[in-house]
Parts: structure tokens; sequence; C-alpha cells
């Protein structure tokens, strides 16, 4: 059986703990590869090898960087078909599902190529007499980023892609459910021109978490994963002097308004709900109809799409979407599914018993639709992270619109309306990170910024864009005097001012 390892130093390293993890196949439900976990000491040789080349990477111009992550971008666009495939091999998405997952992370590289600019700092020329001053961004040196299993290559290049940039060496420690995209993407920043030692991936559990979280050379953790894990990466990281953005879990509300189009709104639904099984952090999973009319309608255009939903491999170009990424994931679901219909949640739609023919043993799960679910479910207050749509209903807009700002996650949040007003005071009001009006997935581009609120997200800077700039370098501000020759002067016990 094939055996996935870490990559330190510019090559592979077989793992020497003695643990391994099972990497399944989610269309069939086999185990396809086994993954080794590191112990600390192979995380500290990481971290050896990322020091021992720090130096060299801080001290090359932003132009030359810039140079290694256009290479870096043309090898990934090669690459793609191979890199898709072996995505969803690992994590169950659909293949344009895998394709748009690599393009979402080779955005933000574009952005980063763009570092000669975004890494200038300021200048104030005369700012006194004969005093100029100026700031200047330096990286940090080691940062480390811990990865979720829902977007293997995307998110670890919104990561890794700026603070490579930016002069810092990175770890990368995935998730262990599919790891082989990383990996992948580290050997091909190497071909890019990195030094070895610039991009390095160690695989593992808690103990490698642990271990990267406690380093005194790691300077910066990144992380993105379950809001529990995410509070604890943030205080663990933080207690031991580390800069932490930890971002965390979802519950994203789409608000529909009586003036919208319906039948986008049912589009939007069908794709941001399901797409990807559920397994996104951005995936709009409540829907929320301001009237009891409104509702019925949508429902009359929303259950028969849920019923007709294609779920199937990953590799059939006709798959709504594919399998969930492991049969405790699937599992996890069914038990929200169970929980809400014991809460009282009204079932239009039940994918629980969904087999598909050739696939029995594979990690599949239908398209799952409730109604008349409420705030004080359970099920309602929990992310479930698969292929469920709840319907929560609203009399009026101010009911609808505070759903969102109450509920614990605050990570992305959609409005449905033709109504400018409505729809500009929504954006400014809400108690959410990311609001899309009209949009169902509003994960911003690279050049801006992607962050929630509340428990979605730990920390004070936000990932990608400028914020991303500013997470992996630390400021330098430097105040200068040229005095004039011959010109002698007295001691001054007074503080410094420019009066």
């Amino acid at each position: 059986m094939k055996e996935l390892d870490h990559f330190i130093a510019g090559k592979h390293v077989k793992g020497t703990s003695g643990r391994f993890g099972d990497v399944f196949d989610p269309a069939t439900g086999e185990v396809q590869a086994k993954v080794a976990f590191a112990s600390r000491a192979e995380v500290r040789k990481a971290v050896e090898a990322a020091l021992a080349v720090f130096p060299e990477w801080a001290s090359v111009n932003p132009q030359r960087r810039a140079r290694v992550l256009f290479n870096f971008k043309a090898l990934v666009e090669k690459n793609m078909d191979e890199l898709a495939h072996m995505l969803s091999s690992e994590h169950g998405k659909v293949l344009a599902d895998s394709r748009g997952d690599v393009q979402r992370g080779l955005e933000v590289i574009e952005f980063a190529c763009g570092i000669p600019h975004l890494q200038k700092g300021e200048y104030t020329e005369g700012a006194g007499p004969g005093i100029d001053i100026y700031s200047i961004r330096q990286p940090l040196g080691v940062c480390a980023g811990i990865t979720p299993f829902n977007f293997p290559a995307m998110i670890p290049m919104w990561m890794f892609g700026v603070a490579i940039a930016c002069g810092n060496c990175f770890i990368n420690k995935p998730s262990e459910k599919d790891p082989s995209v990383p990996l992948r993407l580290a050997e091909l920043m190497m071909e890019a021109g990195a030094p070895a030692g610039v991009l390095q991936v160690v695989n593992g559990d808690k103990e490698a978490v642990d271990a990267i979280l406690e380093d005194p050379d790691i300077k910066a953790v990144s992380f993105v994963g379950s809001s529990t894990i995410a509070e604890y990466v943030y205080s663990h990281g933080t207690a031991h002097g580390k800069r932490v953005q930890a971002m965390g879990g979802a519950k994203n509300h789409a608000i529909i308004m009586p003036d919208a189009d319906l039948d986008q709104v049912t589009d939007a639904l069908i794709g941001s709900a399901y797409g990807s099984a559920g397994e996104r952090c951005m995936a709009l999973p409540v829907a929320v109809p301001v009237g009891d009319k409104l509702a019925d309608a949508l429902i009359e255009r929303l259950k028969p799409r849920v019923e007709t939903l294609k779920v199937g491999p990953p590799t059939d170009p006709d798959s709504s979407y594919g399998p969930m990424v492991t049969a405790a994931q699937k599992q996890r679901v069914i038990d929200y599914i169970d929980m809400a219909v014991k809460e009282g949640a009204e079932l239009l739609v039940d994918g629980r018993g969904f087999k598909l023919q050739g696939y029995e043993n594979g990690f599949y799960l239908g398209g799952t639709l409730f109604d008349r679910v409420t705030p004080e479910m359970q099920s309602y207050k929990d992310e479930i992270f698969g292929p469920v749509l709840q319907i929560v209903r609203a009399h009026e807009f101010d009911e609808a619109a505070a759903l969102p700002s109450k509920h614990q996650y605050g990570n992305g949040v959609a409005i449905f309306t033709r109504d400018g007003d409505a729809a500009r005071e929504f954006a400014s009001k809400v108690n959410v990170g990311m609001v899309g009006i009209n949009f169902p997935i509003p994960v911003p581009l690279a050049y801006h910024t992607f962050g929630g609120w509340k428990r979605s997200a730990f920390g004070d800077v936000n990932v990608h864009g400028p914020e991303g700039v500013r997470f992996y370098t630390k400021i330098k501000t430097v105040t200068a005097r040229w005095p004039k020759g011959g010109v002698r002067e007295h001691p001054d016990f007074n503080i410094p001012t420019m009066k």
C-alpha cells in the first residue's frame, strides 16, 4: 500500500514515529494509502531546516521572490489536471470543484506576486529639522499553517503564498485525511526555484499540532478548522508567544426578501448548500424566507430540485456532488439529521438512505431538506457541515436579519432582494464578517481579505489580501537625522518632540 511521508528540507522523508493514519478513497470506502504521523522530533527537523535557509531567503529581493511565485503559478497550472484528480480521489469533491479549489488558491499566489509593491513601507521627509522617518516591513522567520481537509489546495496556498512572498519560510501541517495535494505543491515550489526548506510539509495529528504551537522558533501560525480547535490553537499558540490567526466554523444564513427573484434564489441555494457535499465553511445551510407565503413558494421550487440532485462519483461530470470525506464525517451528519427530526423540524427530503449502485461502500449521503427549524434547536445552533439545508421562517425583515447577528458564528451571510436600501442597511448592520448581496458564497477575491467574526475567527488579522501581508511581516520604524558637519550640540535630557 502507498505510504505518504513528509517533505522536509527539499525532499521526501519517511516517517519515523511508527504512527500512521488511513487515507480513504471516499468513492469506494477503501483505504488507498497510509500517511505518516510526525513526532515532535520530526517537526523540529522541519523547523531547523527552515531556520537554516531563512537568512538566505529573507535576503532575496522581493522581485526575485515574486519570480519564484510566478514560476510556481505556471507549474500549478501545467499540473492542474493531476492536482484535481489527486484532490478528488482523497476528498471526494467532483473534479470541477477540485479545479476550483486549486484555482482559488492560485489567485492568492497571483496576488502575492505583487509583493514588491505590497511590502513597501512609508516615508516622511523632513519630519523635523533634518529628520526623516521611514518604516519597513520585514519577514517574521519560520511560520506554520494547520490546514483543513475541505480545501487541501486553496487554503495552504492562501497561507504559504503570502508568507513566502514576504520572505518567510513555511511549514504546512495538512489534514491527515487528504495530504497528497499539499505534498505535491511543496514539490512544485522546489521546482519553481525556492530553496530547500522554504516550503515544507509535516503530516500528523495533535502531537504535530502541539509541536508547532509550542516550538519557540515558529513565530506565526495560521489555522482553518472547527471553532473548538481554532480556539485551542489561538489560546495555546498565543500563550507561547506566537501570532495566531485561527479561522473556525460557520452557520451562514441566506435572508430572502419577498421581492427576490425566487428562481435565482433556488439556483443559489442548491449550489451553495449542496455543492461539495456541504463541506464548506462558506456554504449556505440556512435559508430564511420572510413571510409564510414566500417560504411556501420557495419550498415548492426547492423540494423537487433536492430530490433530483445527482450524487455520484467525483469523476462523473454530471455529478452534482460526490461522497463525504470519511465514514465518520458521514455519520456525524446523519446524527445531526436524526437530532433535527427529534427536535421537531419538518423533514421534507431525507438523504440518509441514499445508496449509489456500484459504490455501496462509498461515503455518499443524499441531499436533505428541513422546514420549520427554529433558533432554539441544537441542530440550528451547530455547524452540520454536510448536504443539509434548514429553512427558518421569519415574519418580518428585522426578525430575519437578527438571526445571523445573534448566532454564535459570524463567517458569511447573504441577502437576496431587489431593494437597495434594505440590502445596504443589512450589509452595514449585520454582525457577520463577510456579506453577499444576491451572491450566495461571498468569498472575497485575493486582493481583499477573508475572515469571519465571533466564533468563526480568533485573532485580530484576517487571511490573504493586505491583511495577510501585515500578518506575515513585522514593522520597523526608523528615525534618522544627519547633523551638519562641524555643528556641536549640547546634551538634551528631555523627551524628543517636534515643537
